[in-house]
């Protein structure tokens, strides 16, 4: 997926219309940010202007909580995809942490030795992706297409058809909308998502690790032979979006109460589309946490939306493919405009 690097260390002899080029291509990306950003506040304000109760405290902390697990998962899937690779097995991972939480519930076992051993299981299954991967040398595409299929059947395996409920009453009240952070709207897992993605914007934007992941996904090869340890860094990659969505099948089983199989079927299109919708790159070397967040409440902002004016989930779901085809074919057709203009100026000058 790792596609050429987008540098300004260009040949002595390039001409000054690719220089220009290369930066509105920058500047464009940031645009774009800024635009999600924007379409984001203009939604909101339509929802407070249009749909009663939009704007109460107590639909605000469910529609952000109805996406606790899609952001949670996200946070890893943006430096997974800004370093070139990506993982469609997040949502079959988190209906194994799901039906193995609902299994091992079930038979007995303490809910405090549950969580460790459903992330390590996390840790296990994006393990397997990076091995093959790195290793073997798979496309990441085609691996977690195969991994997506296996680590759902395991969850099938390991509770079948079965539905387990009646969680311990603490853990369940952490995670539901009901329960939020004295004096504002957000629930536990939002905060929890909040402290998360401060903590992944620092690593992506001001650390050694955040420029090697925008090196690896600019020019894989270059950023190899310049002593950056890819290999290493995208096994540890598959390694966080493992266990982030074994830690969201968790969480998704104490908000509704009921660890199934079927947990979280889908979810991989809806994290794509926010990750995508925020302007990362599907290529690599490119985008912003800050558009990536934006992308996710985007969608979370207008399912509520919908849902509150009694749109189908049908409707919903064609709503949320239109985005993803808008968030990756938009910014190539307004690329390739800028660089046919460029390229038309730089012709006409004598």
């Amino acid at each position: 997926m790792a596609m050429a690097p987008e540098t300004d260390k260009a040949a002595p002899a390039a001409p000054r219309g690719s220089v220009r080029t290369r930066s509105s291509l920058r500047g464009l990306a940031l645009r774009w940010d800024t635009a999600v950003g924007a379409l984001l506040v203009a939604v909101v304000v339509v929802g407070l202007g249009t749909t009663d109760g939009f704007g109460s405290g107590d639909n605000l902390a469910f529609a952000f909580n109805d996406i606790a697990e899609v952001a949670l998962i996200a946070l890893p899937m943006t430096l997974l995809v800004v370093a070139g690779q990506v993982d469609l097995s997040v949502a079959s991972m988190l209906g194994l942490g799901s039906a193995l939480t609902g299994a091992l519930w079930d038979a007995g076992w303490a809910f405090e030795t549950i969580v460790p051993v459903v992330l390590l299981v996390g840790v296990a299954g994006g393990l397997l992706n990076g091995w093959l991967v790195t290793k073997v040398g798979l496309p990441s595409l085609a691996v977690t297409i195969g991994t997506l299929a296996l680590y759902r059947g395991l969850a099938s395996v390991a509770l079948g058809s079965d539905a387990v409920t009646d969680f311990p009453r603490t853990y369940a009240d952490w995670a539901v909308d009901t329960t939020t952070v004295p004096g504002t709207f957000l629930t536990y897992p939002v905060l929890l998502f909040v402290v998360l993605a401060v903590i992944t914007a620092i690593v992506l934007h001001a650390t050694g690790l955040g420029r090697s992941l925008f090196a690896i996904g600019a020019q894989e090869e270059a950023a190899y032979f310049a002593g950056i340890r890819v290999k290493r860094i995208k096994l540890l990659l598959f390694v966080a979006t493992g266990l982030f969505s074994a830690f969201a099948g968790i969480v998704f089983t104490l908000r509704y109460g009921s660890a199934r199989a079927d947990n979280g079927l889908g979810f991989e299109m809806l994290v794509i589309a926010s990750v995508l919708l925020g302007g990362i790159d599907f290529d690599g070397g490119k985008g912003t946490l800050f558009g990536a967040v934006a992308g996710v409440l985007l969608i979370g902002v207008l399912k509520n939306l919908l849902t509150l004016n009694d749109i189908a989930n049908e409707v919903q779901v064609i709503v949320t493919g239109l985005l993803l085809v808008a968030s990756v074919l938009t910014p190539r057709v307004i690329a390739a405009v800028v660089e046919r203009r460029h390229r038309r100026a730089a012709g006409a000058r004598p």
